[in-house]
């Protein structure tokens, strides 16, 4: 069983900066691919970004490559999403989510964290 808490969400100006985090609970968080997704209002939820179990591989979707970076570090049971150059169309509730394997899906799933971006 894996809890996952997110923070760091906020308002900011269009070109601005926010980091996301996500602590994991469970000493087998080192297990889990992580992974970011988002959901803006009205619109289904979608992939933003994942990184490997090791965190040896990372993956983006392409609208936000170049400018979001995703890190973990697993002896703080942490994922962190930094997240640059922030535009309005990146305004959604941002989860972070646990995968076995990712191929299958995600397993665990945070209550999310409000980003909004103003042009």
């Amino acid at each position: 069983q894996v809890q996952l808490v997110e923070s760091g969400g906020g308002l900011v100006q269009a070109g601005g900066s926010l980091r996301l985090s996500c602590a994991a609970s469970g000493r087998t968080f080192g297990r889990y691919a992580m992974g970011w997704f988002r959901q803006a209002p009205g619109k289904e939820r979608e992939f933003v970004a994942a990184i490997s179990w090791i965190g040896g591989s990372t993956y983006y979707r392409d609208s936000v490559k170049g400018r979001f970076t995703n890190s973990r570090d697993n002896a703080k049971n942490t994922v962190t999403l930094q997240m640059n150059s922030l535009k309005p169309e990146d305004t959604a509730v941002y989860y972070c989510a646990a995968a076995i394997d990712s191929d299958l899906g995600y397993d665990y799933w945070g209550q999310g964290t409000q980003v909004t971006v103003s042009s």
